[in-house]
């Protein structure tokens, strides 16, 4: 049971909280609830509804031995797939990469805009960019072009002296750092896999 003795006062005891504690989560009310999405969709009773859309998926999780980065590789606009084959992944150095989910020109742009600035740093300061710097400097250009119509939504993951480190930006200059992040507008599917499989 979630409540104990110690929390409980307000001349409530035990079996009062207990009494009002759900059983168990309620199942939807059809004949199969894992095979209903399917079951819909073949039967043709609501045309449309199970038709998920499925837009850029972007993913990366840090494990024991590293950071997994996994993407499509699909251009979309809408119904309309303008290539198969897009590299989603930028490879700003040998220990970095970012990649893209939103407009294909700006995230394009602006990473390898970045790739440059990586560079510049490891030349003046005679090391390698840490990724909490690399993600810094791009979060900072979002920012000042905030409310300007850009459309991006990245992760920057590498590896540098403190270990894996995994960061997403997006076009509002939002930074945030994390073991597991999904970005695109596919990334409720991948969450939902990652929630059940994601083990550290």
């Amino acid at each position: 049971s979630r409540f104990h003795e110690q929390d409980i006062g307000g001349g409530m005891d035990l079996q009062d909280f207990q009494s009002c504690e759900p059983e168990a989560f309620a199942m939807a009310p059809v004949e199969n609830p894992k095979s209903f999405c399917m079951d819909v969709k073949n039967a043709g009773v609501a045309p449309g509804l199970m038709d998920f859309k499925h837009g850029t998926t972007t993913l990366g999780f840090v494990f024991q031995g590293g950071i997994i980065i996994a993407v499509d590789s699909r251009a979309s606009m809408g119904s309309y797939i303008g290539s198969q084959t897009v590299k989603k992944v930028i490879e700003i150095n040998d220990f970095l990469l970012g990649t893209m989910a939103g407009g294909a020109a700006d995230c394009s742009f602006w990473e390898r805009h970045l790739t440059r600035l990586c560079r510049l740093h490891e030349l003046r300061d005679k090391e390698r960019i840490s990724v909490a710097a690399a993600s810094k400097l791009l979060a900072n250009i979002f920012w000042q072009y905030r409310g300007q119509g850009l459309s991006c939504g990245t992760m920057v993951a590498g590896w540098d002296k403190k270990g894996p480190s995994l960061y997403m930006v997006d076009d509002q200059g939002d930074r945030h750092k994390g073991n597991v992040f999904s970005v695109g507008s596919g990334s409720t599917f991948a969450y939902g896999v990652l929630d059940t499989g994601y083990r550290y």
